[in-house]
């Protein structure tokens, strides 16, 4: 379940919004929709992510892991039976955020709840060569050769497992978790680095160039994200004549409609200028689907 709202603002009367963010994308996303006129939660998995988003009366800030399908469910539950549905459900999670994506998709799929799905842009570029998944690693390595693995904490011993012989260095964000995650998979701590890559996709990536430098690698292993990561590795490897092997992202699911940053705020439009009347008057082009009848009543407080 999510932890404490950090609530901005009293609730307005336009209609709401629920956006599950997890990509760089997402503050951007909640300022167009705000300016479009819809109140909007904005579901993030630490309070640290939360310092990205701009103060506004309509938005609802909540810092938190949401617990799988049943954490889904309660959220849309609660805004329902306090009369404050969702318009939509955006999905703007990353793009390897594959549980919570299936979870969204799963629940909203049983509820009839609007789901759109964020999709970034497939890059492509020289010396790039994408892979389904961890187990095409097998063979791609020859003995000893040198191997950065950029693809986060979480999947390091199962990509370990896949490149047997190789000579495996790695980059993962600064912290615990993923420090353990690294030893877990039997890394030498002295190829093990921890640092946060640049935000921007200009971004300079000195760094991580460096690191390669000093390491001496011929390979790298990173997630097709489509967004700055991706080109950050594309930059260094097209400078330092790298070969990267570039990981497939999940499909988004069949149920699911993806659409681009400017695609999706022209299929989600402006909420309707007035109320429905009583009787189910019609919404202004671009409002979403009709919300429930009911009068306002949560106070935009956190499910």
């Amino acid at each position: 379940m999510h932890g404490p709202a950090f609530h901005q603002g009293a609730p307005g009367l336009p209609p709401r919004l629920w956006m599950v963010a997890g990509t760089g994308e997402g503050p951007r996303l909640a300022a167009a929709l705000l300016g479009r006129g819809w109140r909007l939660r904005v579901s993030v998995v630490t309070e640290a992510a939360t310092g990205a988003y701009a103060p506004h009366p309509h938005l609802e800030l909540v810092a938190g892991a949401i617990a799988g399908d049943g954490g889904v469910a309660e959220i849309l539950a609660r805004a329902a039976a306090a009369a404050q549905p969702f318009r939509w459900l955006i999905d703007a999670s990353h793009p390897f955020a594959s549980e919570i994506s299936a979870s969204l998709a799963r629940v909203c799929g049983a509820a009839a709840q609007p789901l759109l799905r964020l999709e970034r842009p497939r890059l492509a570029g020289p010396g790039v060569h994408s892979i389904a998944g961890f187990t095409d690693l097998r063979g791609l390595c020859r003995e000893g050769e040198r191997v950065l693995l950029a693809i986060g904490g979480r999947h390091l011993a199962t990509a370990v497992a896949c490149l047997p012989g190789a000579l495996l260095h790695c980059r993962i964000l600064p912290g615990a978790p993923a420090l353990r995650q690294a030893m877990a998979a039997g890394l030498a701590s002295a190829r093990v680095a921890c640092l946060r890559p640049g935000v921007d996709g200009a971004a300079d990536p000195r760094i991580e160039r460096a690191l390669c430098q000093q390491w001496g690698i011929e390979t790298v292993i990173c997630r097709g994200s489509g967004a700055a990561p991706q080109l950050h590795w594309q930059r260094i490897g097209a400078e330092l004549g790298l070969r990267l092997l570039l990981l497939e992202r999940p499909a988004v699911p069949d149920s699911v409609e993806g659409l681009s940053f400017e695609a999706l705020l022209e299929r989600v439009g402006k909420p309707a200028r007035e109320a429905p009347q009583a009787g189910g008057g019609p919404l202004s082009p671009g409002a979403g689907p009709p919300a429930p009848a009911g009068s306002p009543g949560d106070g935009g407080r956190a499910g």
